[in-house]
């Protein structure tokens, strides 16, 4: 039975058979029958992992352990709000925050408590559970970053976008001229535009031809 632990570019935690390439959490979020209360996180660290690390073996929403969610891709899971891992993907978690600092004009590097902060505050809409979304024009986004067109969440890659799915990207239309909505938050955004190569799912390459 597949449990409400997929999550969407737009930050929504779904029900879909579909696993991805990632996974993450933010905490304890499900009850003892596995299913979500209304919390959608218990922290501000909200991290995208590796689905195997170190031989360990994991119950899927064990009770008292953290919730494991699963996201297509790490761009997925970028426009959701995580940002790498520090354990599990250390060399990665290592290239964002350094990207992460020349994107934002930080002098240092900073700590990953204060990444969450700058990101959280700019993942959710303050005193809500809806994410925070910015206005940009769409020829000037780099590839990795998701908009939302037509209500549907996007991946830009080569100045085009490609339709996300839980399953994979399943369809390509140009970039529109002028502003887009873009659903990844800015802080990352600003670390993707400054270097960060978020990994996207297989079906992008086979979608965009290479």
């Amino acid at each position: 039975m597949a449990l409400q632990n997929r999550v969407t570019p737009l930050g929504e935690i779904v029900v879909d058979p579909a696993r991805g390439d990632f996974m993450g959490n933010r905490g304890i979020l499900h009850d003892g029958m596995r299913r979500l209360g209304v919390s959608r996180w218990k922290h501000k660290a909200w991290i995208v992992c590796t689905l195997a690390f170190k031989s360990r073996k994991r119950e899927i929403m064990a009770p008292g352990r953290y919730t494991e969610l699963f996201f297509l891709d790490e761009a997925t899971a970028l426009a959701a709000g995580h940002r790498p891992c520090w354990e599990c993907r250390r060399a990665a978690a290592l290239a964002y925050r350094s990207a992460f600092a020349e994107g934002n004009g930080l002098e240092n590097a900073p700590s990953s408590h204060e990444i969450d902060d700058l990101l959280h505050a700019s993942r959710i809409v303050t005193g809500t559970r809806h994410q925070r979304r910015a206005e940009r024009v769409g020829g000037e986004l780099p590839d990795g970053v998701f908009v939302i067109v037509e209500e549907r969440a996007w991946v830009v890659l080569n100045n085009r976008l490609l339709r996300w799915t839980p399953a994979g990207y399943d369809a390509m239309r140009e970039m529109p001229d002028g502003p887009v909505t873009v659903a990844t938050p800015l802080p990352s955004a600003a670390a993707i535009a400054a270097g960060y190569r978020p990994a996207l799912h297989a079906s992008a390459a086979a979608l965009a031809g290479g």
